[in-house]
Formats: C-alpha cells, structure tokens, sequence
C-alpha cells in the first residue's frame, strides 16, 4: 500500500510544476521586498535621531563615527566593482609607458662624476 502524501501533489517531484517555467528572471522575493520596505521605512523614520547618535558617538571616539559612516554608506552607495583593462587576447595595454621621475638610483657612473 502506498504512503499518501500531504499537501500539494503538484509539487512532489516528478509530477507536474503549477509553474514549469520558474520565477522569472529579475522578479523579487515578496518576503525580502517586504523587509527592505520596513527596513527602509525605519531608516527614514529615524534619519533625525541617527544624526544625534552619529554625533555622540563621533564626541567619543571620531574614528569609529567615521567607520560608522562608512559601513551605513554601503546601504546607499553600491560598491564599485574593480575592472581590469586589457588589450587583445588580455595583452597589457600599459607594456610601452615608461615614466621617468629623475636620475635612476641604481646609476653609480652620475654620483661618481659628482
């Protein structure tokens, strides 16, 4: 005799998908969309007392109100994601720039003659 199962018997493996396509590129979680809303409204509900807080936490220790700052601007600003620049194939652009800053150090035959 076989177990019955409970719940949906759509969405035992094997059997037929309610949805055979899958959620759609791009579209969001409800439940992280509802977060971020409450989140984001807390944050704006609280942008006067967190200026106070930033302010006495910087009379205490203005290094760690810097970091504060810091971690708070990720949520803001997005990251910059680091991009190296190639040339064909992944030939380096830069092989031919040369700067010259003054005498080279390692040239003993000028601090002889001097």
């Amino acid at each position: 005799m076989e177990k019955k199962r409970a719940g949906n018997p759509n969405l035992y493996k094997g059997g037929p998908s309610l949805n055979p396509n899958g959620r759609p590129k791009g579209a969001k979680n409800k439940t992280t969309e509802n977060i971020r809303k409450a989140y984001q409204q807390l944050t704006e509900d609280n942008l006067e007392n967190m200026t106070i807080w930033l302010s006495q936490i910087a009379a205490e220790d203005p290094k760690q109100a810097m970091e504060m700052m810091i971690k708070l601007s990720e949520y803001v600003i997005p990251k910059l994601a680091r991009q190296e620049i190639t040339g064909n194939d992944g030939a380096d652009l830069f092989s031919n720039v040369k700067f010259e800053f003054g005498p080279d150090i390692n040239d003993t035959e000028e601090r002889d003659e001097e």
